[in-house]
């Protein structure tokens, strides 16, 4: 390259947006519309699950999960992403997005297969096959994130880079609302044919047999996505970026370009060979690597672990937020169907609202507004309606006031999606060098789904009622849903100052980002300073 751009980049920052630009979209997309519905799906069910194997014979509520079956069943799958982001980031890095882009999805497929068929006579032996499958599942589920926005970026041209990426992260929108249509439809087709009582009016009745099927039905309905696109997967090129700067092959990166293009790209293999020449290429864990990256990464990781603390906290127990404030009747007025139903119908209001239209908006708005503004309003405004909720909390439990509260609480999720929800995805995807892309934005993915075990466990302790005689059976007293929201409030805070550790990429080509033209360059004049990877 040697300071000057290969003809197949070039060709590609500048393309006009065409067909393939829409079917990487698609395809990538799938993959996190699969991501979501698996993720999310597991809270529609918690509940259910909570009745069929922990009921308790004349106890006033429903069974519900023990407090460390719950954490386990909630948190497994994003233990399991978090080493997926990490392996297969830097697998990404070493054997190419395409031949890992394949094993993830089918990971994801057989996993989820095989979570609905968890298999055992007891309780334990059923939750344990379930939280087994459900790990394995999310390390597939990681393998998505690094590879997904990877692949994206580096198809796109440098003009409608951003809206692109958003528009695969967005597809987990669709994926979230698709899961709660879905529980819907079943719960009420379940409860139309096996008619139950409410649990106060006979407590063994309200929970039918056939309830089993329905939790597994749910969570074997994400393979289906996950397969379709296991073929269209498989025939998308090697993405040019890495084929020339990674494996050093200018004719292969030229040739799949070529096709996928429809124009005629020179090969220039010359610049590759000057390039080699220059071992202008630093490792991960250098100086260099440090000097020129070091607080990129930093800004990377933490704006994406303190957003997932907020936001999967929020999004995992919503369910309990709704029943808090009474937008879910006391379970015990309900049978378990029912309950299904219930919280599938106030989670798919909340996506159909809020979460949806924030993440359209973002790729609507991305290349205009630019990453930085974007994620900064996102956190600001995260911030003061996360307050707006949590200091009057009182007032919002209020029958009259539940609506507002609900208002309140889908406008911290349009802000969330229309914000740091899909900018933290998108922007390490653009500023890190080619042979390390997949490996960085592993690693910040991973960073936020720390913050989302921190979430998904830590709240499920605090929001418990600070009198332990009202806390959840098996919890000990927590600092209520209040506190639990000023510390959200707390934790947005902090994103927003540490946005600004984060470089704008609008408009700019992913080598001018990662400074790779500026590096080759430098090393060819000063070869003696070149550090060896």
């Amino acid at each position: 390259m040697a300071g000057e751009q290969l003809q197949v980049l070039n060709a590609l920052d500048v393309a006009k947006t065409q067909w393939y630009h829409f079917t990487a979209i698609i395809i990538a997309g799938m993959g996190f519309f699969t991501d979501a519905y698996d993720l999310f799906c597991i809270s529609l069910v918690t509940k259910l699950l909570g009745r069929i194997y922990y009921h308790v014979d004349g106890a006033e509520k429903p069974g519900s999960l023990p407090p460390n079956v719950s954490a386990a069943v909630n948190g497994v799958a994003l233990c399991g992403t978090l080493a997926g982001q990490l392996f297969f980031g830097w697998l990404g890095d070493k054997l190419g997005r395409k031949k890992v882009y394949g094993m993830t999805l089918m990971l994801m497929v057989i996993c989820s297969v095989a979570s609905g068929l968890s298999f055992g006579s007891s309780p334990r032996s059923v939750m344990t096959t379930l939280c087994f499958f459900r790990f394995w599942l999310g390390f597939g589920i990681g393998g998505d994130y690094p590879l997904s926005a990877t692949i994206m970026s580096e198809y796109a041209n440098k003009k409608t880079r951003g809206a692109f990426i958003a528009a695969v992260f967005a597809m987990q929108g669709f994926g979230i609302l698709s899961g709660g249509l879905f529980a819907i439809i079943l719960s009420s087709a379940f409860n139309a044919l096996f008619d139950a009582p409410p649990y106060a009016v006979d407590a063994l009745r309200s929970t039918v047999p056939q309830a089993d099927y329905v939790w597994r039905i749910i969570l074997m309905v994400g393979a289906l996505p996950a397969a379709l696109t296991y073929y269209w997967r498989m025939k998308m090129p090697e993405t040019a970026r890495y084929t020339a700067l990674v494996a050093k092959n200018a004719k292969q990166a030229a040739s799949d370009m070529s096709k996928v293009l429809q124009v005629d790209i020179e090969a220039e293999p010359e610049k590759i060979v000057q390039s080699e020449k220059a071992k202008s290429g630093f490792g991960l864990f250098t100086k260099e690597f440090a000097k020129r990256h070091g607080l990129h990464l930093l800004g990377t990781t933490s704006t994406w672990f303190l957003l997932d603390i907020a936001y999967y906290s929020q999004n995992l127990f919503q369910k309990d937020i709704f029943s808090a404030i009474g937008w879910i009747p006391p379970a015990k007025t309900m049978n378990a169907i029912e309950e299904v139903f219930r919280i599938a119908r106030a989670q798919t209001l909340i996506a159909l609202c809020s979460t949806v239209p924030g993440y359209w908006f973002t790729v609507a708005l991305i290349d205009k507004m630019g990453r930085f503004a974007i994620q900064l309003m996102g956190f600001f405004f995260m911030t003061v309606f996360m307050f707006a909720l949590a200091i009057p909390y009182d007032h919002w439990t209020h029958r009259d006031n539940r609506i507002g509260f609900v208002v309140m609480y889908s406008l911290t999720f349009f802000f969330a999606n229309f914000g740091p929800n899909a900018t933290t995805f998108v922007v390490p995807a653009e500023i890190f060098p080619a042979r390390l892309r997949s490996t960085c934005h592993g690693i910040s993915a991973a960073a936020g789904k720390l913050g989302a075990i921190v979430g998904a466990f830590g709240f499920l302790y605090l929001a418990q009622n600070q009198d332990k005689s009202k806390a959840d059976a098996g919890y000990p007293a927590g600092i209520g849903v209040k506190n639990s929201l000023i510390v959200l409030g707390v934790i947005n805070a902090l994103g927003f100052l540490f946005t600004f550790l984060v470089p704008e990429s609008k408009g700019k080509s992913l080598e001018e980002m990662s400074g790779e033209n500026e590096v080759e360059e430098q090393a060819e004049a000063e070869p003696s300073s070149a550090t060896v990877p």
